[in-house]
């Protein structure tokens, strides 16, 4: 379920947009160990990961959101998802929130060729 996504700048900055609000409702886990962290506990709605994080690190998110079915995406770069998030980089996240995570989900998709 893994996709690396084109995308306009209005339908970036809308997912943008949608990980700076699921910040500040407190509804998103940053980096590596807390990203991990909830999609083991089932709390991951959707995992984001940078295009330019580590082979790795996306093999990793990518094996382990397989297994506990959780949807994943590479999208944007580890500076710009820190920033949407008022932080320093972060090369992946996930949501908690149900809402928030489909309507990203529903940007992600929507810019999948």
């Amino acid at each position: 379920m893994k996709t690396e996504v084109q995308h306009d700048s209005n339908t970036r900055n809308k997912i943008l947009s949608y990980i700076g609000i699921a910040t500040k409702a407190g509804k998103v886990a940053s980096g590596e160990f807390s990203t991990e962290k909830a999609v083991k506990e089932h709390k991951a709605e959707l995992v984001i990961v940078a295009t330019d994080a580590s082979d790795n690190t996306k093999k990793m998110f990518t094996n382990m959101c397989t297994y506990y079915k959780v949807p994943i995406y590479f999208f944007g770069e580890k500076a710009e998802l820190g920033h949407a998030m008022g932080k320093e980089m972060r090369a992946s996240l996930a949501m908690f929130d149900k809402g928030l995570a489909n309507a990203t989900q529903k940007q992600l998709e929507n810019v999948v060729e």
